[in-house]
Order: structure tokens, then C-alpha cells, then sequence
């Protein structure tokens, strides 16, 4: 079992590796974001955090890390934006075709009040009464509510998708982790994450 635990080199802090982003550096000398913390060689690992990245571009601390002339994109923090939500809405989009992602108000509603539920998921740009009913009805589960109803849409391969719920726990704990990790990296840290079993 490898040290769960890294120092970011923009921070200097030593923190879990979940709360950190890992990038590798390519034969070309390309800085790549290691999405899945399973790219070869050594792992530079930096705060999950946009600030953390700017810092980190601006004083060349990944070519420090790295010990070697390193090509860093200048829209890097975009590029880890984009992979982070991409990472979430992969796997809400998995959900649906496992027949695990309830959609539709009316349907999210009765998925809630039987009990089935495992966390809401609800678009950011939706009306806010219908989001705060179903919230109400959700109490303690776990909301996600940072995509808009055109990501969830794309995501659920569906039209006008701006209410849905997610119905196994383990997959929910997936979805959560990676949801925290962009909310994380946009500076928004007030995720309820907790899964019940």
C-alpha cells in the first residue's frame, strides 16, 4: 500500500492524495493532469485548488519538481477544470445507462419519498422552488448541484434533464468524490459528501 498521503509543491503542505491532483510529465516534457493518479513515473503534486495551480505556473514550480524543462499549458487551470467536471458527469452519464439515475421531477420526487434514493442531483440553473422541494424531501442525502441543465442534459443523453437522483451507494460515493474534488478546486468547499451505507 503506497503513503496516502503527498506535500503540494505550491503549498508546501502535506495532505491526502484525494485532496490533492497529480500530474506526470510526458516523454515530450508536456505537463499532463493525471486525472485517474495512474499516469508512469513521478507524480508532482499540487493542492487541489485553482489558486494552488496558478501558484504553482507562475513561480515554475512544476519544472522545479520535475528536475527538468517542462511545458505547462497556459490554460491549465481550464484544461483541469474541464477534466474535473467531465470526470463527474461521466460517471452520472454511467449511472443512467446502468438504469441507476432516476430523471424528472415527478419520478426524483417518488424515488425520494420511498426511500430509494442516494443523493440528488439537481441543475445548478433549474427553478429554484422545484430544487428546494426536492431538498426538503431529500433531508440529510447529499445534493450536487454545480452542473447546468445542458451539462446533465449531454451527460444523461437527454433533453432538459434539470432534476435527477441516483440510486446505489457505491456508485453515489464515486460521483461525490469527484463532484467534491471540482467544487474543491473552484474554491466552493461546502459539499455535504457524506454516503450512508
Amino acid at each position: 500500500m503506497s503513503d496516502p498521503q503527498r506535500r503540494c509543491i505550491a503549498t508546501g503542505q502535506i495532505q491526502e492524495k484525494d485532496a490533492l491532483l497529480r500530474f506526470a510529465v510526458s516523454p515530450d516534457g508536456q505537463l499532463v493532469h493525471d486525472i485517474g493518479f495512474n499516469l508512469p513515473g513521478r507524480g508532482i503534486w499540487v493542492s487541489c485548488d485553482a489558486k494552488a495551480v496558478e501558484l504553482a505556473v507562475k513561480k515554475r514550480l512544476f519544472g522545479k519538481a520535475a528536475k527538468r524543462a517542462v511545458t505547462v499549458s497556459e490554460d491549465l487551470v481550464a484544461i483541469i477544470d474541464q477534466s474535473l467536471a467531465q470526470r463527474s458527469l461521466s460517471l452520472i452519464g454511467l449511472g443512467r445507462k446502468g438504469g441507476l439515475v432516476t430523471v424528472g421531477f415527478a419520478k426524483v420526487e417518488r424515488a425520494l419519498k420511498s426511500g430509494k434514493a442516494t443523493l440528488l442531483i439537481a441543475a445548478a440553473d433549474g427553478a429554484e422552488d422545484g430544487r428546494q422541494k426536492l431538498k426538503r424531501i431529500a433531508g440529510p442525502l447529499p445534493v450536487i448541484e454545480i452542473f447546468s441543465g445542458a451539462e446533465l442534459s449531454q451527460a444523461l443523453g437527454l433533453e432538459n434533464a434539470i432534476h435527477a437522483c441516483l440510486t446505489n451507494s457505491a456508485l453515489t460515493k464515486k460521483i461525490l468524490t469527484a463532484a467534491s474534488r471540482l467544487k474543491m478546486f473552484r474554491g466552493q468547499r461546502n459539499l455535504n459528501t457524506e454516503v450512508s451505507e
